[in-house]
């Protein structure tokens, strides 16, 4: 039987994620370019209700643009449902302790086997449904919901998804979750680093001041108060898919087998 392949993007699906990404990197970048006479840059945490409603269409946009584009049926729909529960309860097992998340090793894993597509979509709604679940629903929510998504995104558009299996691939994903690890907590800081009042002024941000000065107090910023949390995501993510990634890729795999996420499954009869 053949290999299981990633959920491959169409042209409808491309546009989808690049028109959702392009929204994403406006809402976080958009003070450190605002007028500082206008106050705006200091309201960035009002921006999350105007997010939120762009974003949750885009979404099912996406996933309807890629059952399109790759020909799926309703269970595919059903395995990212099933894995966003998944994700959503491995949340609240390490937040709070350190940065120890186990839900971002499996959305590395899911994000290779399900697909940049599926993989952004399933970031994005697993980390909506763990915050219904812990109660973490505020200004950063939908923020959370596009970084996690590009997380998932980025496992999904890593090389030789087709051919690449073993040690190889495990090492490869795990590099990537330990640099996307920090990416992800530095993304997330620069949404409240704009308007987190009781900063020093060596760290804080100042509106109109020019770019390259505002960054280099946003990398301090980050070196303060974040490095440590990241790194312990950064570590466990590591550690997990090293030890149970295989085991845990040889599922997903035949999950998706099983669910349709490939157009075509060919055998070979017996030779003759």
């Amino acid at each position: 039987m053949s290999t299981p392949k990633p959920v491959r993007l169409g042209p409808r699906s491309v546009a989808a994620l690049l028109l959702i990404s392009a929204i994403g990197v406006i809402a976080f970048g958009w003070p450190l370019l605002a007028d500082p006479t206008s106050g705006l840059a200091r309201n960035h945490s009002q921006d999350a209700p105007w997010l939120l409603a762009a974003l949750l269409p885009l979404l099912v946009a996406v996933v309807v643009a890629t059952i399109a584009d790759a020909g799926l049926d309703a269970k595919a729909v059903a395995m990212l449902g099933v894995l966003a529960a998944v994700g959503a309860a491995l949340r609240p097992l390490g937040a709070g302790t350190a940065g120890l998340e186990p839900m971002f090793f499996l959305m590395v894993l899911s994000g290779r086997v399900l697909g940049p597509g599926f993989g952004f979509v399933l970031g994005a709604v697993t980390m909506f449904a763990s915050a219904l679940l812990t109660g973490g629903v505020g200004p950063w929510m939908p923020f959370q919901m596009l970084s996690m998504g590009w997380f998932a995104m980025g496992a999904g558009l890593l090389p030789g998804a087709e051919r690449l299996r073993g040690r190889a691939e495990l090492v490869m994903l795990a590099a990537y979750g330990c640099v996307a690890a920090f990416l992800y907590g530095t993304v997330m800081n620069l949404q409240g680093w704009t308007y987190i009042g009781g900063l020093s002024t060596g760290v804080s941000f100042q509106p109109g001041d020019p770019l390259h000065e505002n960054l280099a107090r946003f990398l301090a910023y980050c070196l303060a108060t974040s490095l440590g949390w990241d790194l312990g995501r950064a570590v466990l993510t590591v550690v997990l898919t090293l030890t149970i990634g295989s085991t845990l890729l040889k599922a997903l795999r035949r999950a998706t087998r099983r669910a349709a996420f490939e157009a075509q499954v060919t055998f070979e009869g017996p030779q003759h």
